[in-house]
């Protein structure tokens, strides 16, 4: 069995992404081995504010899954998830959370509301920031100085 690499196949999303002219995050979700999930951002295709790489992750493998709880569940996103995001991967019971580059302006997991760690938080997965930040920061930083 070939061992699968969650964050390629969310770069593979975040980097198809910036093609269409959306933010480039990726984001994956992994059951029990398998790669069940994969999304970019696409707020401006869908004209819908929610559809962050995150959440299209999570509806796909709330769908796959057939359920709302993805209890056993890893998700592997290109930048530190906002508020919104957060509050979807708690609601949807997320065991681990990994991610690439920090947000300090939007991110909501080590910046700003620190979500995980509010009183009124449901569900904190275990979370792992800074894994190839180096690469994410680069792709956030290519996309945004080739639109100036």
């Amino acid at each position: 069995m070939r061992e699968i690499d969650p964050f390629a196949a969310a770069f593979e999303a975040a980097r198809e992404a910036g093609i269409a002219q959306e933010v480039p995050v990726g984001a994956a979700i992994v059951s029990k081995g398998a790669l069940i999930a994969v999304a970019g951002n696409r707020t401006l295709r869908d004209q819908d504010p929610s559809a962050h790489a995150e959440v299209l992750a999570i509806r796909k493998a709330c769908l796959r899954l057939g359920s709302p709880r993805l209890i056993d569940c890893d998700l592997y996103v290109t930048l530190e998830p906002c508020a919104m995001c957060a509050g979807a991967i708690s609601f949807a019971r997320i065991r681990r959370l990994y991610f690439s580059a920090e947000d300090p302006k939007g991110g909501a997991v080590e910046n700003g509301p620190r979500f995980f760690t509010q009183a009124t938080c449901h569900h904190a997965p275990e979370v792992y920031g800074g894994l190839r930040a180096g690469e994410a920061a680069q792709l956030l930083k290519d996309f945004f100085q080739s639109r100036r």
